[in-house]
Formats: C-alpha cells, structure tokens, sequence
C-alpha cells in the first residue's frame, strides 16, 4: 500500500484529455494536493523512439512496438511514479497502461492479455478516466491543433478499434468522462470524479 494517489488520464487522440490534464493539476494544487505532473510516451529514450515512429509512420511489427512501450513504462514506472507514490504525491499520468492496453489491442494483439500483464507488473491506478470522444471528432481536433501529426496512430480506421477496446474495459478504479463537451464541461466532470476518489486512501495491490 502505497500513500500516494495514481491518477491516469486516457482516450483516443483528440479526445480532450492532454487539455483536461492541466486544468486538473491546477485545481488539485489549488486543493493543496503535492502533484507530479507526467505523461507517456516519456522523454527517454524509448519514449523518444516512440515518439519518432509516430511522426514519421514508421511500420514497426505489433510485438515490437508493444516492447518499446513496456521499456519506457518501466522505466517511467521505476524513476518516477514509483518514487513520487512512495512520498506521498498525487501522480497524474496524461497515459498509462491502458493505452497500450486499447493501441496495441487496435494494432491485433490481445487485449485481454495484455490488461491481465499489466495489472501485474505495473502500479495499479487508484483512478483511471478514459475520455470519450467520437473518432472523427478526435480527428478533428488532433488535426486542429497543430504540431506534428501521427500518422501511425491518428488514422479512423485504426482509432476506431482502439475506441472499441477503451469500451470494453471494465474495471472498479476505471470511470469515463464525456469528452464531446466544451473544455471547461470536460474539466469539471472529471474533477468531479477524481475529488471524491483522491480524499479516500484506496488500496493498491
């Protein structure tokens, strides 16, 4: 049992939650809360490989591209959310281990597997938002936003496998939030979830 709290924000591209993300940091500092903002892919260096397969649209076997991602958790895992729970500080995590549970499940692997591996290798979330958003919606905004596209990952087809995993996962510390909304419905429905679990210590296995 760890003291700190394990908050992990997921969803497809474009569904509102990098933007919620800071909203929440904000709020939960305003409430006195010590937060350690983080995300994943990580900017080490196999988040780093991630992160230029995706922009490039790299074709990297499923299997493969599940290992980097399991390199970079582990090691954002070990340097920073396993030592910030340990002292006590909220963690908020904009992606964890369910993205690669809905992604790699939408690349053809085995989700159900890959969720059981997770839960025991990994910290669990003591609160898991996936944020809900039609595929072309989410589009939408990825392309709206500038910066650099992915195409190894920003494709309907392909987004709209991975929604239907997120769909699919059922599980006591996971709760979903309407990402369809304008930014500040978004912000207040998931502070609305994420309150009430942070003032109650959970038990983490």
């Amino acid at each position: 049992m760890n003291p700190g709290f394990l908050l992990a924000l997921e969803g497809i591209d474009g569904s509102g939650k990098s933007t919620a993300a800071e909203g929440i940091v904000r709020a939960l500092r305003e409430d006195g809360h010590d937060v350690v903002a983080t995300c994943e892919p990580t900017d080490g260096p196999w988040g780093r490989r991630i992160r230029e397969m995706a922009r490039t649209g790299e074709t990297v076997a499923p299997e493969e591209e599940l290992r980097w991602f399991l390199e970079d958790r582990r090691e954002h895992v070990a340097q920073v959310i396993q030592p910030a729970l340990d002292a006590g500080q909220v963690v908020l995590t904009d992606r964890y281990f369910l993205s690669t549970v809905a992604y790699q499940g939408g690349r053809g692997l085995d989700w159900r597997a890959l969720l059981a591996e997770a839960e025991a290798e990994f910290p669990l979330p003591d609160l898991a938002l996936i944020f809900e958003v039609g595929v072309e919606k989410g589009l939408a905004r990825a392309a709206g936003r500038g910066g650099t596209a992915e195409p190894s990952f920003e494709e309907k087809g392909f987004l709209e496998r991975v929604a239907t995993v997120y769909a699919a996962i059922v599980r006591p510390w996971l709760a979903r939030v309407d990402g369809n909304r304008a930014p500040e419905a978004v912000l207040a429905a998931a502070l609305g979830r994420i309150r009430p679990a942070i003032s109650v210590p959970s038990e983490r296995i």
